[in-house]
């Protein structure tokens, strides 16, 4: 490797003469090695910004930095090692999430009543919308959690069975407004069913009856009053929900139901036990903590860690982009670009961090029973000051216009826009986060559930209006991961450039309101290598996170150059879209878009990965040799238990499922 080092130091003294000439920044030191740390390829004068005042698919901006010259490739190096196999990726790490009373997760978005894109009949998939359903069919969905989110603490389920008509509404304490109740359990069930997806269902831990009720309502097969209510409402037959969360945040004051971390592992202990008396089969989901993690997590492990499956983590990054659009900011990273494609980082990092702390304590514990992680919230908030005009949704996707002031720096205090469509910049991000939950895949307490909030309007993956749905960029992220990625981890190395940077930590502010960050080396190529099923395929994801320049890979399979396919199946995400921040609009679709460019010649195994980009290679592999088993070693692994069925999906299979063998299960 040493002269491919000696040619990219010789590159880069190249590139700096050409940066100080037009009067660019020079890198003021190089170095080889695994990151090339201090390299930042900026090229090019900013455009001139300005604001722009709706959400729709011109992202914001009237113009953008263009780099003056073509740059180069950077070198890069990617080796795959397919005989360390170091972790099974479990599907449901592609879930999702929805929540009643929500900015059109619901009404407006997967049912709206009266509507000619709606099913007409008589049971309770009446409402649904058949376009958004078609969407998700299309995408395939492994499994759902509903109905919050904060609207799960102060929810009454039994509001939501029984005649539409005849369910009470009532104040929703968690959003604000009324909730009519008219979408409930049944519904949600049957929208499942439709799609093909596993419902996860989360009960507020306020009321252990009321929590056994539910899953008696839902799985029992007992003759009782509650299942021959569930009968009347259209489903004689058990449901089979697995998955059940107990509580959402209760850790915060902002719920119905705060709690203290030894009240509420008293309260998850007796829900969990009860729950499990009417169905021992159920997967329980406590509730995890991102700050003061051991001090929260430690007596739940002690006191209910025998009955659960899973700890959840909710993680949100932010970015500032709606921001700089009004107060005309044209910096380096005028657009928060470099900031939002960063955010991986903190994210890996802190799934690993927590992992490794629920592994310690339940072996402190004494705990035998094996735990996961479920990233059950997650997203990357836009953030815009609290003193403009309230976002609403605009009519072809994204937020309608309105007049905008240039913000407040004395203020300071920012809120979400709920309405604010995903970006190019976004899909890179998501990208990244599930690269660090497929190298977290095989950590004693992995990561087996994710769910993205949401799945429709409110950041999600599909935008809905009355007048019809289209596929957000990020829907293209889930399309590329979990349909064309493998279940099975393999080891990946790459060397190559990467930029010193102060990581934005999420979501996370300083006592004056400003983000916290931490330094860190962020690779600009960041690599998942996933074999399928049978082996026989290999799923290389690549990331290139510069905003403007390629990077030339060369990919090096078990050791050589030669053992690579000459031949690869490409899909790209990102490439040619000259915008970081492109959004996809119902009148303009595909903006962003998956792109699937067929078999192509990978020569010498080099690989030009485009800039602000997602690519995944698929390469068909030769067998490998067996070697000689020694029938007198017997694997310690235990058996994998057969999964249940959900009883309320169709026998028909999901629309996409393209992985090669079947999905990995928890």
């Amino acid at each position: 490797m040493e002269h491919r080092r000696h040619a990219f130091v010789k590159q880069m003294i190249s590139r700096s003469s050409r940066w100080s000439a037009s009067g660019q920044h020079v890198p003021s030191a190089l170095r080889t090695g695994v990151h090339i740390a201090t390299v930042r390829a900026l090229a090019g004068k900013d455009g001139q910004a300005s604001a722009c005042t709706d959400g729709s698919g011109r992202t914001g901006w009237a113009g953008h930095r263009r780099p003056e010259v073509d740059l180069p490739p950077f070198p890069a190096t990617i080796e795959i090692d397919r005989s360390t196999e170091t972790g099974r990726i479990d599907a449901n790490i592609y879930g999702h999430f929805l929540e009643s009373s929500f900015f059109g997760n619901i009404e407006g978005g997967v049912f709206d009543e009266g509507s000619s894109l709606s099913i007409d009949s008589r049971d309770a998939r009446a409402g649904l919308r058949k376009d958004v359903l078609t969407l998700c069919q299309d995408l395939g969905v492994p499994v759902v959690r509903w109905p919050g989110g904060n609207f799960t603490s102060p929810y009454h389920w039994e509001d939501g069975v029984g005649p539409r008509d005849a369910r009470p509404s009532r104040l929703e304490l968690a959003w604000g407004g009324v909730e009519t109740n008219r979408f409930g359990t049944d519904e949600f069930l049957a929208w499942c069913a439709e799609v093909g997806a596993e419902p996860y269902l989360v009960h507020s831990c306020r009321d252990v009856d009321e929590a056994v009720r539910w899953v008696e309502y839902v799985n029992s097969p007992a003759e009782t009053a509650y299942t021959r209510q569930r009968a009347r409402n259209g489903h004689p037959d058990p449901y089979g929900v697995r998955y059940w969360g107990i509580g959402n945040e209760v850790y915060g004051p902002w719920q119905l139901g705060y709690r203290s971390a030894p009240e509420y592992a008293a309260a998850a202990r007796e829900h969990a036990r009860f729950m499990r008396l009417v169905d021992p089969s159920l997967k329980l989901v406590a509730v995890g903590i991102p700050w003061r993690q051991e001090e929260w997590t430690r007596p739940l492990l002690e006191q209910a860690g025998r009955l659960l499956d899973y700890v959840s983590l909710h993680l949100y990054g932010a970015s500032t982009h709606l921001s700089a659009a009004a107060d005309g900011s044209s910096g380096d990273d005028y657009d928060d670009y470099d900031a939002v494609v960063a955010q991986p980082l903190y994210f890996e990092q802190q799934i690993n961090d927590y992992a490794h702390l629920v592994a310690d304590l339940a072996a402190d514990a004494g705990l035998e029973r094996p735990l996961a992680l479920a990233l059950d919230e997650w997203n990357i908030r836009h953030l815009e000051p609290t003193g403009w005009p309230e976002p609403q949704p605009g009519e072809d996707g994204g937020f309608a216009p309105r007049e905008l002031s240039a913000p407040d720096a004395e203020a300071g205090s920012l809120r979400v826009n709920r309405w604010s469509p995903r970006t190019l910049a976004d899909a890179l991000f998501y990208a990244g986060v599930f690269h660090g939950l497929h190298r977290a895949a095989g950590l004693a307490v992995a990561p087996t559930m994710a769910n993205t909030v949401n799945l429709v309007n409110a950041n999600g993956l599909v935008v809905a209006r009355p007048t019809g749905a289209t596929r957000s960029a990020s829907y293209h992220v889930w399309d590329l991961y979990q349909n064309h990625t493998g279940p099975i981890a393999v080891a990946a190395r790459v060397e190559g450039p990467a930029v010193s940077a102060q990581v934005r930590q999420g979501d996370n502010r300083t006592p004056g309101g400003g983000f916290q960050t931490r330094p860190g080396v962020v690779p600009y190529l960041d690599v998942s290598a996933t074999l399928t099923e049978d082996r026989r395929s290999l799923r290389l994801a690549v990331i290139n996170r510069h905003r403007s320049a390629p990077v030339r890979a060369t990919i090096v399979l078990d050791g050589r150059t030669q053992n690579l396919p000459r031949r690869a199946g490409v899909h790209d995400l990102g490439v040619g879209v000259d915008d970081v921040l492109a959004t996809n609009r119902i009148g303009e679709p595909d903006r962003v878009a998956l792109v699937d460019r067929g078999e192509i010649e990978v020569p010498a195994g080099d690989y030009d990965f485009p800039p602000h980009s997602v690519t995944v290679l698929s390469f068909t592999l030769a067998p490998r040799p067996q070697r000689p088993v020694d029938v007198r070693v017997r694997s310690s692994a235990p058996a994998a238990r057969p999964r249940r069925p959900w009883r309320g999906t169709p026998s028909r299979p999901r629309a996409a499922r393209r992985r090669g063998g079947s999905p990995a299960t928890s």
